[in-house]
């Protein structure tokens, strides 16, 4: 049965991905500047959207001016990078938009301003590369929870990171975004969370652990260890009145059972020897070199699981947390496109 305390404890961690966007909203709402621009490129979007004349005109300006034959792109309110992406093709098409609503009179307020371009390009330059990292940690087949804590990093010392040439509005942004994601997984429980799935990635052990944490973190994973050997030799303690029986009929001893036995005998204090073989593997595993940034760490742990018994089994209990719920999301978004009020009756097949 599990304690409300042990739930409390992994359920803690909220989807990386809902952050995000709760971190994005909470750095650009009540601008507005931002307001403003964002609105415009509805506009201009819903207008190109409707008109297959715009679209037609559109596509051969972009010949003409040698641009990429996209489409423009409409915001989704329940994904921010939608609104990312709608910024970015105007931006790449504002030579051709520009030249298309300036042939009809009645269209041309919906060019942005230059006031509304140097908003968009302030946006963009602060939200483009969150993208990449939501999208990156939106998977389900690969591990994820151990990239939060480098992604966070990342963030504070160079992604989101103050520079010179950066306009006041996008410092703004990015010191909004920070705050908020830095607030939102400072609490102890999540940061404990977060440094044993980064120490149990081969890829990462401790380069991304405070170096005051280190040491409390090397003896959380010791502790779990001997945690881990304790309930496996209680459940392997029960399994010799069940195979009592075949034993007894084998009247002969094989010649390594003697050495077996007497070994057993030699070990004297095993609590004392147990300690010492935990540290030695924590230690080998330290000590062994990460792996590259792009491989798979369970297929690390598969092939090394004989070397590190306990420690395997600890990367099997943290390493299986997904970063996001955009797995489960996107499952159920999937069943409610196939299933509608129009199509109920779908066979198996």
């Amino acid at each position: 049965m599990v304690k409300a305390a042990d739930l409390n404890k992994w359920t803690r961690l909220q989807c990386f991905g809902h952050r995000l966007h709760l971190a994005i909203e909470n750095a650009v709402k009540k601008d507005g500047r931002i307001d403003r621009a964002i609105g415009g490129c509805k506009k201009l979007v819903s207008h190109f959207s409707h008109s297959w004349k715009a679209s037609d005109a559109l596509a051969k300006v972009q010949k003409e001016l040698s641009l990429p034959s996209h489409c423009l792109i409409s915001e989704c309110q329940t994904r921010w990078g939608s609104r990312q992406m709608m910024i970015s093709r105007i931006l790449e098409q504002q030579q051709a938009l520009t030249q298309v609503l300036s042939a009809d009179k009645k269209l041309r307020h919906l060019i942005p301003t230059w006031q509304d371009i140097d908003v968009l390009e302030s946006v963009s330059k602060s939200l483009g590369p969150m993208l990449d990292f939501t999208d990156a940690l939106s998977g389900d087949e690969y591990v994820s929870v151990s990239f939060v804590k480098p992604v966070l990093q990342l963030f504070n010392t160079s992604l989101l990171e103050m520079r010179e040439e950066d306009t006041d509005l996008t410092k703004n942004i990015k010191k909004k975004m920070l705050d908020y994601l830095n607030e939102k997984y400072e609490d102890d429980d999540t940061q404990k969370l977060l440094d044993m799935a980064s120490f149990l990635d081969p890829r990462f052990k401790m380069d991304f652990i405070s170096a005051d944490k280190k040491t409390q973190v090397k003896a959380t994973v010791a502790s779990q260890m001997m945690e881990c050997q304790e309930k496996s030799s209680c459940s392997t303690d029960v399994e010799p009145n069940v195979t009592s029986a075949t034993q007894a009929k084998k009247a002969k001893k094989s010649l390594g059972s003697f050495f077996k036995q007497r070994e057993t005998e030699a070990k004297g204090d095993s609590s004392l020897t147990l300690k010492d073989a935990l540290e030695a593997e924590l230690n080998t595993y330290l000590l062994t070199p990460p792996i590259d940034k792009e491989e798979d760490p369970l297929a690390w742990w598969k092939v090394h699981k004989l070397s590190f018994p306990h420690l395997a089994r600890l990367a099997r209990k943290y390493l299986c947390i997904p970063a996001t719920s955009s797995p489960s999301e996107r499952l159920f978004s999937t069943s409610g496109n196939i299933v509608t009020c129009q199509r109920t009756c779908l066979k198996p097949a």
